[in-house]
């Protein structure tokens, strides 16, 4: 069966790289560059519009936005040791921990407002969540506040 004319072989990973090369244009950035004409998290995506960068940007703030609220707002109380309020905190946890990665193959695209984006949205999740900007910690200066989330 070797010597059959038909045949194809597996390509080798440096061949498909040559190929995916060719096809997307160039090498991927491994320094950050400016611009709107970028690829984040998805093959051809947000591609050279002007608006579906905007959009990409919105997306990054909001996912880390949101990752850092579940990572600083406590769903739940402090209690007796309960199943379901495990499963809750697990389900969370994920949720959590995917979007955290998600923003991280996303700040890999070495775009620098992507970056920006990710950093403003991880910054406002804390500054809510967080920080002492919106917590009122006047009443009992000796225990830690939870936060209004």
């Amino acid at each position: 069966m070797n010597g059959m004319s038909g045949s194809s072989q597996a390509p080798s990973p440096s061949s498909f790289f040559q190929h995916h090369r060719r096809h997307h244009g160039g090498m991927m950035h491994m320094t950050f560059f400016w611009g709107k004409n970028t690829e984040v998290l998805f093959d051809g995506w947000p591609g050279t519009s002007l608006t579906m960068y905007c959009l990409c940007l919105l997306a990054i703030f909001a996912i880390s936005a949101i990752s850092e609220w579940l990572s600083r707002c406590g769903f739940m109380k402090p209690g007796p040791a309960c199943f379901g309020g495990g499963l809750v905190q697990t389900v969370v946890y994920t949720v959590r921990a995917g979007l955290s990665y998600l923003v991280m193959l996303a700040v890999m695209s070495f775009n620098g407002g992507v970056f920006l984006a990710a950093m403003a949205g991880f910054g406002l999740g804390f500054m809510i969540c967080g920080s002492r900007a919106f917590r009122d910690t006047s009443s009992d200066s000796h225990t830690e506040v939870q936060s209004h989330c």
